[in-house]
């Protein structure tokens, strides 16, 4: 799980477990809080919009006076802190100096004794080091953490005063000694190479022979350091590999980028992750970096280049024992799932619904992790993608019913689906023919012309009730259409009428390798008209029977009766003749007999559809052109443009 204990009582339980002297040397966290929440917050310059006073000269003047006392006050509290962070670390630099001298004497007793004698002293000094060594790590972490401790505090103070001292006061910390000693460093690496056995050494002329090589004689702090045979520890493992999220924000673009990637790169700092936002000229980039103990210079000059571009510094020290999330653009809680919502109104997204959609967010704890703008920049803002970090518990059949309310109230449609790798990898579309790919219903304009269009309305009207089911339905149609010329369904075809965007979107969803078919409750002649006009792959519906002469209508259908069971069964079929999966699979419909076909589907679209449909539909389109199915896969206006050139 991550980690969502607080800064305050995270450093405080850490002072606690310290040993007495070390947690007398720690920064007061607490009381410096609690005088940012008595004294500082009070009189803060982040003044309200409604603030009711006579004069707002005369507020502003006494804020000020009394942040003069409060934040001075402030100050020389967190100095004497400081002072005695400083001061206790210098102690301990030379107790361990001292410690590290007085082991390499003790070596210097042995070196005229016979080669077994070395051999055991040597695995004695080896002991000796990886303890010492140990106390330097503790101690690099006990500055580390009051570091952290200061940088967090600093945060606390500039957002409830109004003032920005944070980067000013850090910087000024860079020349104090726990910054960054020398002396500790050079002692850290003579350890490193003890403990793994990686430089002989030698000093006074005094020479210990092992397995045929010479010895050396150290710089800096090395005393005689005797290797130990079998003995590996590898020294990337030792010391705070400490995380830190650092982020600039200034009016000049790449070179914000480059300023913060040039001290990262001369500090042989890895990036871990890294984020970037844009707004025109203003950039902000984040990188999540990992921090050695030798390189905590970057800081001073990550302020000096913050200063040099006119920017805005920001770093957070994250503490070891969180679990960071996997990436800086998630949202830092645990138990999530990754959903994508996407809003469209072809009339434009207004500002009413955009609140009420966030409201409806924040009062089911969803995250907002990006937004993606789907309509093409320039033009009236239609369509948003938004990836949201979904808490485990929400119910969602109790969130679908809220978005369908939205939905009709803004007539702006919001269509949910996980965030997945199959959300841009849909390989399959089965659309339904009747009100989706075309504006008619084929069976009413053949009745017209059969002369019983009152017959065959007030049989799909018992259907839509649930009075007789859609086999029985479609028998009692077809029956009325007994003694059609043939020929009528040739007038038909030429009448028909593609929905808007029908041509465009197939055309683009070919272009990008996608299977296409038509699967209607209607019949069979007309189906492969659409299919041959749009370019589809696969076309299925019902087969009229037709008279032993070829000429008329017999009233009655061949083979099984194309109903929602049966288009749901030549689903599969097709994604199975495919090689797709069924999350690869996109329906789109628009009546009842397509609701098992949306159901089976990766992806089910309810098309202009009827409401019963739209309530159980995952998704739903209420827009005038299908070319809006891109925007559920993601596509932007600009990328259908590239499509459409490329057709």
């Amino acid at each position: 799980m991550l980690n969502t204990v607080g800064p305050n009582r995270h450093l405080t339980e850490r002072r606690a477990a310290l040993p007495p002297a070390w947690s007398a040397a720690c920064i007061d966290y607490v009381v410096l809080k609690d005088h940012i929440k008595q004294n500082v917050k009070p009189y803060s310059l982040n003044l309200s919009p409604d603030i009711r006073t006579p004069s707002f000269a005369e507020a502003v003047q006494t804020r000020m006076g009394s942040l003069q006392t409060s934040v001075a006050e402030f100050f020389r509290l967190l100095d004497a802190g400081v002072d005695n962070l400083a001061k206790f670390y210098v102690e301990q630099c030379a107790q361990l100096k001292a410690e590290y001298e007085e082991d390499g004497r003790s070596s210097l007793a042995t070196a005229d004794r016979g080669l077994e004698a070395q051999e055991v002293e040597a695995s004695v000094r080896v002991e000796e080091a990886r303890k010492l060594l140990q106390d330097v790590v503790k101690l690099e972490r006990f500055v580390f953490m009051n570091y952290t401790g200061i940088t967090k505090i600093m945060k606390k103070l500039d957002r409830h005063s109004g003032l920005r001292l944070s980067e000013a006061y850090l910087y000024r910390l860079t020349f104090l000694p726990f910054y960054q000693s020398e002396t500790v460093l050079r002692l850290k690496k003579r350890l490193i190479e003890e403990v793994s056995g990686t430089t002989p050494s030698s000093t006074n002329g005094v020479t210990t022979p092992t397995a045929g090589e010479g010895q050396e004689t150290a710089p800096g702090l090395s005393l005689p350091i005797q290797p130990s045979r079998g003995t590996w520890f590898p020294p990337a493992s030792i010391g705070p590999q400490n995380k830190v999220l650092v982020s600039m924000s200034g009016p000049h673009g790449t070179d914000i980028i480059g300023a913060v990637l040039d001290c990262v790169a001369r500090h042989k700092c890895n990036v871990d992750d890294f984020v970037l936002s844009r707004l025109y000229h203003n950039v902000t980039f984040g990188c999540l970096i990992n921090l050695g103990p030798d390189n905590v210079d970057i800081f001073r000059d990550l302020a000096d280049a913050a200063r040099k571009w006119d920017a805005t510094l920001f770093f957070d020290v994250q503490d070891q024992k969180e679990v960071l999330p996997q990436s800086l653009e998630d949202a830092p809680y645990s138990n999530r799932t990754k959903y994508t919502a996407t809003v469209l109104n072809q009339d434009g997204l207004t500002p009413q619904f955009l609140f009420d959609w966030t409201r409806l967010l924040l009062d089911e704890r969803i995250s907002v992790e990006k937004m993606t703008r789907l309509s093409a920049p320039g033009s009236k803002l239609c369509s948003i993608d938004f990836r949201l970090s979904v808490p485990a518990e929400v119910d969602f059949d109790a969130l679908r019913a809220q978005l369908f309310q939205l939905s009709a109230t803004h007539h702006t449609d919001v269509a949910l689906q996980p965030n997945d790798v199959f959300r841009k990898n849909k390989r399959l579309v089965i659309f339904d023919m009747d009100s989706t790919l075309i504006q008619q219903e084929v069976i009413d304009e053949i009745a017209k012309h059969a002369g019983v269009v009152g017959e065959v309305a007030r049989i799909t009207e018992l259907a839509m009730n649930g009075e007789i089911d859609f086999k029985e339905s479609l028998r009692r149609r077809v029956n009325l259409l007994k003694g059609t010329p043939v020929d009528v369904l040739q007038t038909v075809k030429s009448q028909l009428t593609f929905t808007e965007g029908a041509h465009f979107l197939c055309r683009a969803l070919k272009r990008l390798g996608f299977k296409l078919a038509v699967i209607s409750g209607g019949f069979m002649p007309l189906a492969l008209y659409v299919k041959g006009e749009l370019g589809l792959d696969y076309a299925f519906a019902n087969q009229l029977r037709v008279s032993p002469d070829g000429k008329t209508l017999t009233g009655e259908t061949i083979g099984p009766i194309v109903d929602g069971q049966r288009k749901a069964e030549l689903l599969e079929v097709i994604a199975q003749a495919e090689s797709v999966t069924p999350e690869q699979v996109i329906a789109v419909g628009d009546g009842a007999n397509d609701l098992l076909m949306l159901a089976a589907a990766g992806l089910g679209i309810a098309f202009n559809a009827k409401p019963k449909v739209q309530k159980q539909a995952r998704a739903r389109i209420n827009q005038t052109s299908l070319r809006n199915v891109l925007y559920l896969l993601g596509y932007t206006d600009d990328d259908a443009k590239e499509l459409a050139d490329s057709c």
